[in-house]
């Protein structure tokens, strides 16, 4: 069978292949608005401008180690940085909360989202130990409750990702009884459901090979965004809350932040040496 020769068309190129001399000159679009329109318009801009005046973010890059540290921690460095956060938030404001970390559902069909949430009771012992028991707590007992509370969130991260995570199932259940026009069940009217979904911490972890921040703002009135980027030798992190809140603080929650995830950098070590020092005799 003889192959017949490729009349390739232009629309066959590529795009990236084709000179930019060639795409049309770019003409100005005119618009054409009413007075009603531009009331509109005006209203929307000096809205924008109140939110973006409200918004209080600290971008803030911890340099005493990366990643890179926390694997040889043998410890998950998003587990490890997580739990930081749940610690900073503890430190800042005394009590748990509800907390929304992005789990991506690639590997499924048209597969989204769902939600890690990292405030699990292993987290809230870490956290009470390293803070309330920072004296009477013994150094090993703390670093009993890091390794409990890493393996606890690396086990729901696992979850999530496979697509056994609560949030997308209830949701699920939730959006079928209104479609259906069934009776509401009783959990989607309690007061601890409404609690659970009320994400005062809402984190998310944006990887790049770069040394760049990403951001985005809290998901309530009352709370924290924190976006953060693991390098090899540093973490880059960006907090933001609302300026009206008197319940939150992006330069507070920054600097217990650094402070927590220094601690846990010196009590990791100290367990280090000891363990060195235990294997030498």
């Amino acid at each position: 069978m003889n192959a017949l020769p490729c009349r390739r068309s232009r629309s066959c190129t590529p795009a990236s292949a084709r000179s930019t001399a060639e795409l049309p000159h770019p003409r100005r679009l005119v618009w054409k608005c009413s007075a009603r329109i531009q009331s509109a318009l005006a209203s929307a801009a000096d809205h924008l401008q109140r939110l973006a005046r409200n918004l209080d973010m600290k971008v803030f890059t911890f340099t005493a180690h990366g990643k890179e540290w926390i694997k040889q921690q043998k410890m998950s460095p998003d587990a490890y940085t997580q739990l930081a956060l749940q610690l900073a938030f503890y430190r800042s404001h005394r009590r748990p909360v509800s907390t929304y970390e992005s789990a991506s559902l690639r590997r499924f069909r048209q597969g989204r989202v769902d939600n890690i949430r990292s405030a699990t009771p292993e987290a809230l012992a870490f956290a009470k130990a390293m803070t309330n028991g920072r004296t009477s707590t013994q150094d090993t007992e703390k670093m009993e409750k890091l390794r409990a509370a890493v393996e606890a969130q690396t086990k729901i991260t696992a979850l999530a990702v496979a697509g056994m995570g609560t949030d997308n199932h209830l949701l699920g259940l939730r959006e079928t009884a209104k479609e259906m026009k069934m009776e509401m069940p009783d959990i989607f009217a309690d007061e601890t459901y409404h609690i659970s979904n009320h994400f005062i911490l809402s984190t998310s972890q944006v990887p790049t090979t770069e040394e760049m921040f990403c951001c985005y703002g809290p998901v309530v009135a009352d709370g924290y965004g924190v976006c953060y980027n693991p390098q090899a030798d540093r973490t880059l992190f960006c907090v933001s809350s609302f300026s009206e809140s008197t319940d939150t603080c992006s330069g507070l929650f920054v600097r217990e932040l650094d402070a927590g995830l220094k601690d846990m950098m010196q009590l990791c070590m100290k367990h280090s040496d000891c363990r060195l020092q235990r294997q030498n005799v």
